[in-house]
């Protein structure tokens, strides 16, 4: 699978991912440019299939990306994922999140998308 560097470094590009699917978890919508939200959807995808199998050795695999970072008053980003989450995609087979392409950025006119979970 070929993945797209975005410009930047290996470690940047890992830093990246983690702080967006971290996000995309805690409020499972974001807006982020268009290569960025299609590079983590495959991320995002990979992490929710991690969540569905719930081992011990799953957990501690998404914990290596997901940054631990409150989600609730309660649960952390990797608690959402795995309770919450998982709990809601036990049916599906793969396609948990979508891109939705929306209007340029006034800044510098980059092509914007939303990502976001599916609602089943």
């Amino acid at each position: 699978m070929a993945y797209s560097r975005l410009r930047r470094t290996t470690a940047q590009k890992k830093a990246l991912m983690r702080d967006l699917v971290t996000q995309l978890i805690i409020h499972e919508q974001i807006t982020t440019t268009e290569s960025k939200a299609k590079e983590l959807k495959k991320l995002a995808d990979k992490m929710v299939t991690l969540a569905k199998k719930g081992t011990l050795h799953a957990r501690r695999q998404a914990a290596k990306t997901v940054r631990p970072q409150q989600a609730t008053e309660t649960k952390t980003a990797l608690q959402k994922l795995f309770d919450d989450l998982a709990d809601r995609y036990q049916e599906r087979n793969g396609g948990y999140t979508a891109v939705y392409k929306t209007m340029p950025r006034l800044g510098d006119n980059a092509p914007m998308a939303i990502i976001q979970f599916i609602n089943d």
